[in-house]
């Protein structure tokens, strides 16, 4: 799509999309992952490029986007606010106007959600968000595609989605709003358990209606049933100030064996890493075979592909 084209859509939260955007999203992350397991060349993104712009620390984000973008034909500018006038005291909005005229997609990793919502409302090409405080809708949806890899066994992506539990443990924080969003778009459940003082806050996660989750005062409560168990890390970047009261906090909230146990007999866990083994999960789980943590990692790269195509180029076929 050209700056300005009527259709250009930006990628700030997971319900920036339709269920059927997604359904279509997930197709097309198939296809291309098997092209790219097949050693396929596909390059439908030549002579596009992508600015990535960094004022959070990353390691899957950027590999994934930046080794993505090469292999789907296009070309990477990479920022941080240390060497850009972002860092400085140039205006968002000004950083978004000069940016956008000079690439075709732009990737930000920040703070505060404000921040990339600015930037977007000033930008001519799409923006999407590489994690933000609030929001992570790129991981939700490779862990969602990951879950569809694992257990469709022939059904449609939505159909596989549909009426599913997903048990978060631990912070009521930028997945869990987000599994939040992906809930209420997909129709699925999430089981939020968290410690007092941590929980979601359904406004700062965007959601309309309390359907699509529960809440549990017992984390092994909440994995019972459960078809997918999920965590993070119990003190996000930006927190590290509140680290040690923050241990103390979530000691009952490490996903163990005997949660994984509680959830169905076919649950997989997931976790967005990097992962601190003994603390928001045991080695056991994490390294178990119920784990598709390295699956869930190499997906990233696969649907933000996807996503690529999808906003620079709409609809294949």
């Amino acid at each position: 799509m050209k700056p300005g084209h009527s259709l250009m859509k930006h990628y700030l939260q997971f319900k920036d999309l339709r269920a059927e955007e997604y359904a279509y999203l997930f197709e097309r992350t198939r296809i291309i992952k098997t092209r790219f397991k097949n050693y396929e060349r596909y390059t439908p993104l030549v002579d596009r490029t992508l600015a990535m712009i960094f004022e959070k620390a990353s390691t899957r984000t950027r590999v994934s986007f930046e080794a993505g973008m090469y292999q789907m034909g296009g070309s990477v500018v990479h920022l941080t606010t240390g060497d850009s006038q972002m860092g400085r005291s140039e205006p968002i909005e000004d950083s978004a106007r000069v940016i956008s005229r000079m690439v075709d997609l732009v990737l930000i990793r920040t703070y505060e959600h404000a921040k990339i919502a600015r930037f977007a409302a000033h930008s001519r090409v799409p923006v999407i968000n590489g994690l933000t405080n609030e929001f992570h809708p790129c991981q939700i949806l490779a862990d969602l595609f990951t879950f569809i890899e694992h257990r469709a066994a022939g059904a449609s992506a939505l159909d596989c989605l549909r009426g599913k539990v997903v048990a978060w443990v631990g912070d009521g924080n930028n997945m869990a709003n987000t599994w939040l969003q992906a809930a209420e778009v997909l129709g699925f459940t999430v089981h939020v358990s968290t410690p007092g003082g941590y929980g979601v806050d359904p406004k700062v996660a965007g959601i309309s209606s309390a359907d699509c989750y529960k809440v549990f005062d017992d984390p092994l409560e909440a994995c019972r049933g459960a078809h997918l168990v999920t965590t993070d890390v119990w003190t996000s970047m930006g927190y590290e100030a509140e680290n040690e009261t923050r241990m103390k906090a979530f000691a009952d909230w490490c996903v163990d064996a005997e949660m994984m146990a509680a959830a169905a007999p076919d649950a997989l866990f997931m976790h967005c890493l990097p992962a601190h083994r003994g603390e928001e999960v045991t080695a056991e789980v994490i390294d178990g075979p119920q784990s598709v943590v390295w699956d869930e990692a190499e997906n990233r790269m696969h649907v933000q592909k996807g996503l690529m195509e999808y906003l620079l180029l709409g609809r294949i076929g």
